[in-house]
């Protein structure tokens, strides 16, 4: 048997024996080890001065030292101690009354929380468990059909591997050798995005089809407005902006009222005034903060460079070609700048002059238990997107965050830390010994020349690059079915990864759609793991089947995104190319 035949055989193997139930890692080891003792293998040396001995120890080490892996134990970290620390149950239900005038408020509930919660702990299990838990059942009693509860639960808990920070990205970058910060950058918005496709779908489906989610009751849907509130829109004015407003300057009849038990005193009303003015700073930070970077910050320096050197005189300057972000905004930001403040100014003007009573109370949860998650979620994101902080640092930040927003709300005790602290060991060692086992793999793979055997194979194909784009995806596509997306990272990826450059397909772009087309792995069966999760905690009536059926639309909408996304691909590469250009 020839080498690159050993090399088939060895990938074919692989396969088989993560399929009959063997640890990834382990059996990616010992494969490796095994085919390359035969690689490696010389009769005229003892068996144990076989050289695969050797790689062994330098593919560890070289694990070891890769400084990529070392933000993974800490968002890790930051992921278990959210999911410990019990934060999702008082934002589902703000939540849920915030959207309970739209159809399917309930599935859309569920899906926001589960898009905002699988940014922050970037865990889909514990997602699609605690989502589970707190939301399934509540639909189900409020007539849902099955199908659709499901669909959501398990699609929006895999969207915390997508959106940053994710650890399948900084497992992409580790193999693939790119930059984490320029792969969480172009995953931001494809992310968001096919969190907006699953919401149309919910939506759209709800309006043509009103059975499968029913209204409401009012008792469901009636904000629990405080006694406070409405003496005090009585004495002052039925708009609580207006009325907060005028209690600044004559606080003299709030100070009457009595909240909890104890009187307002003018620290409440200060308080009160600061939530109801929530919206305006929303909008006027998030303006102010594109206006700052884009306008002021990006300064074009680089063009005022002086010149080193003697210059010929007389003779021509070549102009050092500025990136995008020092060229500064064009004219079309500009538009688009104006539009959005247009947007944005008239919801907040529409929102203050909606605040009554109800919609302040709406206000109050939604800033008690969105905000707090949302800052640190931005915090973490923003420090790594603008370069302030490498990811590993940005890590730390999180988790220092997780374990800060945990013991405030008073929901983390010492068992539960001591619970995180050992699944977050247990979960980064799976990870550092599946690093190990296919650089091992890799490279004995590699040696045995089944890695040049598939490249001669796909470039005697003669294909255009959007042809081998189309194939490879499919491939990974089909991949998801058997295999996780640890498996498919660690060991397939790296086969197509040699090739982008001879298709002239950027590494980014491809990494995105991958990170995307991955979605469905945890969507399909017969290894479909959210529909397992999920099952361990839906009642006792709902069965394997109707969890299966309710994902499949969802991963139609993700072969959609992926088409979307090449079709455009300026959707995946703008924002990296922005920021990082240069």
């Amino acid at each position: 048997m020839s080498d690159p035949a050993l090399g088939l055989l060895m990938l074919t193997l692989i396969v088989v024996v993560i399929m009959m139930g063997f640890a990834t890692a382990f059996t990616l080891m010992g494969l490796g080890m095994f085919f390359g003792f035969i690689a490696f293998y010389d009769p005229s040396q003892n068996w144990t001065h076989n050289k695969v001995f050797e790689l062994m120890v330098q593919r560890t080490y070289g694990a070891m030292t890769n400084d990529v892996l070392i933000s993974i134990p800490l968002f890790v970290l930051m992921g278990y101690v959210m999911e410990r620390g019990a934060l999702v149950d008082k934002m589902f239900y703000s939540i849920q009354l915030a959207f309970r005038r739209l159809p399917a408020s309930l599935a859309v509930a569920t899906l926001i929380v589960c898009t905002f919660w699988g940014i922050a702990s970037g865990l889909v299990g514990a997602v699609v468990v605690l989502m589970g838990v707190i939301a399934f059942s509540p639909m189900l009693r409020a007539g849902y059909d099955v199908k659709l509860a499901s669909g959501v639960i398990t699609a929006g808990g895999t969207l915390g591997i997508l959106i940053p920070p994710s650890v399948m990205i900084i497992v992409y970058a580790a193999v693939a050798g790119q930059s984490v910060v320029k792969l969480y950058a172009a995953a931001m918005l494809p992310g968001f995005f096919l969190a907006f496709l699953y919401l149309v779908y919910i939506v759209g489906w709800a309006m043509i089809n009103p059975k499968i989610a029913p209204p409401l009751p009012e008792e469901q849907t009636r904000v629990n407005v405080p006694e406070w509130i409405r003496n005090f829109a009585t004495l002052y004015s039925p708009n609580l902006f207006v009325g907060l407003f005028k209690a600044l300057l004559s606080p003299a009849k709030a100070k009457m009222l009595q909240i909890d038990g104890k009187p307002m005193g003018y620290g409440a009303i200060v308080q009160n005034f600061l939530i109801s003015l929530v919206p305006f700073l929303l909008t006027a930070g998030t303006l102010a903060t594109v206006w700052w970077y884009v306008v002021i910050h990006q300064q074009p320096g680089a063009a005022s460079e002086a010149i080193e050197g003697l210059q010929q005189l007389g003779s021509a300057v070549e102009p050092k070609e500025l990136s995008p972000a020092e060229k500064g905004p064009d004219a079309q930001f500009y538009i688009w700048f104006a539009i959005s403040a247009a947007v944005m100014a008239a919801w907040t003007v529409r929102s203050y002059l909606r605040m009554d009573g109800e919609r302040f109370e709406v206000l109050k949860l939604l800033t008690s238990s969105v905000m707090p998650l949302g800052i640190l979620t931005v915090v973490v994101l923003g420090v790594i997107l603008f370069g302030i902080t490498t990811a590993t640092e940005s890590a730390g930040v999180g988790a220092a965050g997780a374990f800060i927003l945990a013991f405030h709300a008073r929901t983390l005790n010492w068992t539960r830390t001591k619970e995180a602290v050992f699944l977050t060991a247990k979960t980064t060692a799976m990870v550092c010994w599946l690093f190990v086992g296919s650089a091992l793999f890799s490279a004995v793979f590699a040696i045995l020349g089944g890695q040049a055997l598939l490249e001669s194979w796909v470039l005697s194909l003669n294909m255009t690059p959007l042809q081998f784009m189309i194939l490879s995806q499919a491939i990974i596509f089909l991949l998801g079915w058997p295999l996780e997306w640890t498996e498919i990272i660690i060991i397939f990826v790296p086969i197509f990864l040699p090739m982008l450059k001879h298709f002239n397909i950027d590494p980014i772009l491809w990494g995105t759609l991958v990170f995307v087309n991955l979605q469905a792995a945890f969507l399909s069966p017969p290894v479909a793991m959210s529909a397992f999760y999920l099952k361990g905690v839906a009642p006792k009536h709902v069965t394997l089947n109707q969890i299966f059926a309710g994902m499949m639309p969802y991963m139609l909408i993700v072969i959609l995104c992926m088409v979307i996304m090449y079709l455009w691909p300026g959707m995946t590469l703008w924002l990296p190319n922005y920021l990082y250009a240069s």
